[in-house]
Protein backbone atom coordinates (compact mmCIF):
# COMPACT_ATOMS: atom_id res chain seq x y z
CA UNK A 1 0.00 0.00 0.00
CA UNK A 2 2.45 2.31 1.16
CA UNK A 3 4.48 1.70 -2.30
CA UNK A 4 1.58 2.66 -4.18
CA UNK A 5 0.91 6.05 -2.31
CA UNK A 6 4.45 6.64 -2.73
CA UNK A 7 4.23 6.06 -6.39
CA UNK A 8 3.90 9.48 -8.93
CA UNK A 9 0.22 9.32 -9.75
CA UNK A 10 -0.74 9.12 -5.72
CA UNK A 11 1.73 11.41 -4.88
CA UNK A 12 0.42 14.15 -7.37
CA UNK A 13 -2.85 13.17 -6.10
CA UNK A 14 -2.04 13.79 -2.43
CA UNK A 15 -0.55 17.15 -3.38
CA UNK A 16 -3.88 17.89 -4.63
CA UNK A 17 -5.99 17.08 -2.40
CA UNK A 18 -3.58 19.34 0.34
CA UNK A 19 -4.01 22.04 -1.59
CA UNK A 20 -7.40 21.75 -1.87
CA UNK A 21 -7.70 21.54 2.28
CA UNK A 22 -5.76 24.31 2.68
CA UNK A 23 -8.37 25.99 0.65
CA UNK A 24 -10.70 24.00 2.28
CA UNK A 25 -9.53 25.60 6.01
CA UNK A 26 -9.85 29.21 5.08
CA UNK A 27 -13.00 29.29 3.56
CA UNK A 28 -14.46 27.52 5.88
CA UNK A 29 -12.66 29.79 8.71
CA UNK A 30 -14.23 32.67 6.50
CA UNK A 31 -18.06 31.67 6.77
CA UNK A 32 -16.82 31.09 10.81
CA UNK A 33 -15.65 34.61 11.01
CA UNK A 34 -19.22 35.54 9.52
CA UNK A 35 -21.41 33.41 11.42
CA UNK A 36 -19.66 34.99 14.63
CA UNK A 37 -20.53 38.01 13.26
CA UNK A 38 -23.72 37.59 12.92
CA UNK A 39 -24.24 35.67 16.42
CA UNK A 40 -22.65 39.19 17.98
CA UNK A 41 -25.06 41.19 16.58
CA UNK A 42 -28.23 39.37 16.93
CA UNK A 43 -26.57 38.99 21.16
CA UNK A 44 -26.42 42.81 20.69
CA UNK A 45 -29.77 43.29 19.36
CA UNK A 46 -31.42 40.90 21.87
CA UNK A 47 -29.78 42.58 24.61
CA UNK A 48 -30.52 46.21 23.85
CA UNK A 49 -33.75 46.21 21.67
CA UNK A 50 -36.58 46.09 24.38
CA UNK A 51 -34.16 47.52 26.64
CA UNK A 52 -35.44 50.55 28.67
CA UNK A 53 -34.28 53.48 26.86
CA UNK A 54 -31.11 55.47 28.42
CA UNK A 55 -30.55 58.88 28.23
CA UNK A 56 -28.40 59.79 24.63
CA UNK A 57 -25.84 61.64 26.73
CA UNK A 58 -24.86 58.51 28.79
CA UNK A 59 -24.17 56.59 25.44
CA UNK A 60 -22.97 59.15 22.79
CA UNK A 61 -20.47 61.68 22.73
CA UNK A 62 -18.13 63.55 20.10
CA UNK A 63 -16.26 60.10 19.53
CA UNK A 64 -17.08 57.35 17.69
CA UNK A 65 -19.50 55.21 19.41
CA UNK A 66 -18.23 51.64 20.02
CA UNK A 67 -19.93 48.26 18.42
CA UNK A 68 -20.93 47.47 21.33
CA UNK A 69 -23.08 49.97 22.35
CA UNK A 70 -24.98 49.20 18.71
CA UNK A 71 -28.37 49.21 18.92
CA UNK A 72 -28.26 50.13 22.16
CA UNK A 73 -32.13 52.45 22.97
CA UNK A 74 -31.94 55.80 24.10
CA UNK A 75 -33.87 58.86 24.41
CA UNK A 76 -33.38 62.54 23.43
CA UNK A 77 -34.94 65.86 23.88
CA UNK A 78 -33.99 68.55 21.29
CA UNK A 79 -35.57 70.41 18.59
CA UNK A 80 -34.62 68.99 15.02
CA UNK A 81 -33.05 71.14 12.20
CA UNK A 82 -35.56 70.79 9.20
CA UNK A 83 -34.01 72.87 6.70
CA UNK A 84 -30.73 70.49 7.38
CA UNK A 85 -32.78 67.22 6.20
CA UNK A 86 -30.38 64.64 4.56
CA UNK A 87 -32.24 62.15 1.98
CA UNK A 88 -29.65 58.59 2.03
CA UNK A 89 -30.50 57.31 -1.41
CA UNK A 90 -31.00 54.02 -2.66
CA UNK A 91 -32.06 52.43 0.75
CA UNK A 92 -34.46 49.34 0.42
CA UNK A 93 -37.06 48.50 2.21
CA UNK A 94 -39.49 45.34 1.52
CA UNK A 95 -37.81 45.07 -1.67
CA UNK A 96 -38.85 48.61 -2.94
CA UNK A 97 -35.71 51.41 -3.43
CA UNK A 98 -35.90 54.95 -2.17
CA UNK A 99 -34.40 57.46 0.83
CA UNK A 100 -34.12 57.48 4.43
CA UNK A 101 -35.15 60.80 5.80
CA UNK A 102 -32.13 62.02 8.10
CA UNK A 103 -32.95 65.24 10.38
CA UNK A 104 -30.15 66.32 12.95
CA UNK A 105 -31.73 66.35 16.68
CA UNK A 106 -30.61 69.66 18.41
CA UNK A 107 -29.72 68.91 21.78
CA UNK A 108 -29.88 71.65 24.90
CA UNK A 109 -26.33 71.41 24.85
CA UNK A 110 -25.82 73.28 20.99
CA UNK A 111 -24.46 69.67 19.54
CA UNK A 112 -26.64 67.39 17.40
CA UNK A 113 -27.36 63.75 16.46
CA UNK A 114 -28.30 62.57 13.61
CA UNK A 115 -32.01 60.76 13.74
CA UNK A 116 -33.11 58.20 10.48
CA UNK A 117 -36.74 59.28 11.07
CA UNK A 118 -37.76 56.56 8.21
CA UNK A 119 -38.40 55.69 4.42
CA UNK A 120 -39.95 57.22 1.81
CA UNK A 121 -40.05 55.78 -1.74
CA UNK A 122 -38.42 56.93 -5.23
CA UNK A 123 -40.42 59.70 -6.57
CA UNK A 124 -41.15 59.20 -10.42
CA UNK A 125 -37.47 59.74 -11.88
CA UNK A 126 -33.71 60.66 -10.07
CA UNK A 127 -34.29 64.50 -10.68
CA UNK A 128 -37.48 64.83 -8.33
CA UNK A 129 -37.39 64.35 -4.68
CA UNK A 130 -39.81 62.55 -3.25
CA UNK A 131 -42.53 64.10 -1.02
CA UNK A 132 -41.59 63.56 2.97
CA UNK A 133 -43.19 63.50 6.04
CA UNK A 134 -42.29 67.36 7.33
CA UNK A 135 -40.13 66.81 11.03
CA UNK A 136 -42.24 68.47 13.52
CA UNK A 137 -41.32 72.03 14.86
CA UNK A 138 -40.48 72.91 18.48
CA UNK A 139 -39.77 70.95 21.12
CA UNK A 140 -39.71 67.19 20.77
CA UNK A 141 -39.05 64.17 22.42
CA UNK A 142 -37.33 60.93 20.56
CA UNK A 143 -36.59 57.36 21.52
CA UNK A 144 -34.91 55.36 19.09
CA UNK A 145 -31.80 52.77 19.06
CA UNK A 146 -27.79 53.92 18.58
CA UNK A 147 -26.13 52.66 15.32
CA UNK A 148 -22.23 53.13 14.41
CA UNK A 149 -21.92 55.30 11.63
CA UNK A 150 -21.48 53.98 7.94
CA UNK A 151 -18.63 53.55 5.73
CA UNK A 152 -18.57 57.12 2.96
CA UNK A 153 -18.78 55.68 -0.23
CA UNK A 154 -16.92 58.75 -1.63
CA UNK A 155 -19.66 60.12 -4.08
CA UNK A 156 -20.79 63.26 -4.94
CA UNK A 157 -24.38 64.03 -4.72
CA UNK A 158 -26.64 67.77 -4.76
CA UNK A 159 -26.74 69.40 -1.41
CA UNK A 160 -28.50 67.41 1.22
CA UNK A 161 -28.51 63.70 -0.44
CA UNK A 162 -26.11 61.15 0.73
CA UNK A 163 -25.06 58.00 -0.47
CA UNK A 164 -24.75 56.44 2.89
CA UNK A 165 -25.33 57.77 6.69
CA UNK A 166 -21.47 58.42 6.51
CA UNK A 167 -21.33 60.74 9.97
CA UNK A 168 -17.93 62.25 7.69
CA UNK A 169 -19.84 63.12 4.69
CA UNK A 170 -22.68 64.48 6.90
CA UNK A 171 -20.74 66.85 8.57
CA UNK A 172 -20.06 69.01 5.37
CA UNK A 173 -23.60 69.38 5.44
CA UNK A 174 -24.76 70.15 8.59
CA UNK A 175 -23.04 72.99 10.50
CA UNK A 176 -23.79 71.71 14.39
CA UNK A 177 -21.47 69.62 15.88
CA UNK A 178 -22.62 66.08 15.43
CA UNK A 179 -22.25 63.39 17.91
CA UNK A 180 -20.23 59.76 17.02
CA UNK A 181 -23.17 58.09 15.91
CA UNK A 182 -26.79 57.98 15.01
CA UNK A 183 -30.60 57.34 16.06
CA UNK A 184 -32.59 54.54 14.25
CA UNK A 185 -36.10 56.53 15.28
CA UNK A 186 -38.82 54.11 17.45
CA UNK A 187 -40.71 57.09 18.24
CA UNK A 188 -41.15 60.97 18.15
CA UNK A 189 -43.41 62.77 20.39
CA UNK A 190 -44.49 67.02 21.15
CA UNK A 191 -44.77 68.88 24.33
CA UNK A 192 -48.52 68.21 23.57
CA UNK A 193 -48.29 64.46 24.03
CA UNK A 194 -49.13 63.98 19.75
CA UNK A 195 -46.82 61.98 17.47
CA UNK A 196 -46.39 63.82 14.09
CA UNK A 197 -46.78 62.11 11.09
CA UNK A 198 -43.40 60.61 10.02
CA UNK A 199 -41.67 58.35 7.20
CA UNK A 200 -42.33 54.78 7.05
CA UNK A 201 -40.52 53.21 9.94
CA UNK A 202 -37.25 50.89 9.11
CA UNK A 203 -37.52 47.08 9.26
CA UNK A 204 -36.85 45.27 12.68
CA UNK A 205 -33.55 44.14 12.93
CA UNK A 206 -32.70 40.55 11.15
CA UNK A 207 -31.44 38.47 13.92
CA UNK A 208 -30.90 35.46 11.72
CA UNK A 209 -27.86 33.60 12.15
CA UNK A 210 -27.90 32.12 8.48
CA UNK A 211 -26.11 28.88 6.88
CA UNK A 212 -22.47 30.29 7.95
CA UNK A 213 -21.84 27.50 11.09
CA UNK A 214 -23.07 24.52 8.87
CA UNK A 215 -21.11 26.04 5.53
CA UNK A 216 -17.77 26.54 7.60
CA UNK A 217 -18.39 22.84 8.69
CA UNK A 218 -18.77 21.36 5.44
CA UNK A 219 -16.01 23.34 4.32
CA UNK A 220 -13.60 21.76 7.14
CA UNK A 221 -15.37 18.17 6.78
CA UNK A 222 -14.44 18.30 2.95
CA UNK A 223 -10.02 19.03 4.43
CA UNK A 224 -10.84 15.05 5.41
CA UNK A 225 -12.79 13.99 2.55
CA UNK A 226 -10.16 14.97 0.18
CA UNK A 227 -7.44 12.81 1.65
CA UNK A 228 -10.42 10.02 2.28
CA UNK A 229 -10.85 9.89 -1.69
CA UNK A 230 -7.30 9.69 -2.19
CA UNK A 231 -6.63 6.74 0.13
CA UNK A 232 -9.57 4.67 -0.69
CA UNK A 233 -8.02 5.03 -4.46
CA UNK A 234 -4.93 4.22 -3.60
CA UNK A 235 -6.37 1.42 -1.78
CA UNK A 236 -8.62 0.26 -4.66
CA UNK A 237 -5.39 -0.07 -7.11
CA UNK A 238 -3.29 -1.94 -4.57
CA UNK A 239 -6.50 -4.07 -4.15
CA UNK A 240 -6.97 -4.31 -7.88
CA UNK A 241 -3.02 -5.55 -7.88
CA UNK A 242 -1.73 -2.56 -10.04
CA UNK A 243 0.73 -1.33 -7.45
CA UNK A 244 4.51 -0.86 -7.93
CA UNK A 245 5.69 -4.29 -8.50
CA UNK A 246 2.80 -6.21 -8.26
CA UNK A 247 1.40 -8.93 -10.35
CA UNK A 248 -2.39 -7.69 -11.31
CA UNK A 249 -5.15 -10.34 -9.74
CA UNK A 250 -6.81 -12.50 -11.64
CA UNK A 251 -10.44 -11.29 -13.18
CA UNK A 252 -13.32 -12.53 -11.12
CA UNK A 253 -15.82 -14.77 -13.58
CA UNK A 254 -19.44 -14.20 -12.63
CA UNK A 255 -22.12 -16.62 -13.01
CA UNK A 256 -23.61 -14.01 -15.79
CA UNK A 257 -20.44 -13.52 -17.21
CA UNK A 258 -20.08 -17.74 -17.49
CA UNK A 259 -23.92 -17.51 -19.42
CA UNK A 260 -22.72 -14.66 -21.63
CA UNK A 261 -19.57 -16.91 -22.90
Amino acid sequence: MLRVLTSRKWLGALAAAAVFATAAFLLGRWQWHRYEAKAANAQRIHTHYGAAPRPIADVLGPAPVPLAREWTRVSARGTYAASETLLVRNRPLEGNYGYEVVVPLVLPDGSAVLVDRGWVPNARNAQTLPSVPPAPSGPVAVTGWVHQGEPSLGKDLPRGQLASISLSDARRQVPQRLLGGYVVLQSEQTPSGSHPPRPTPLEKPDTDLGPHQAYAFQWWAGMLAAFVLVLLGARREYLEGDGVGQAPRPRRVRIWDEEDE
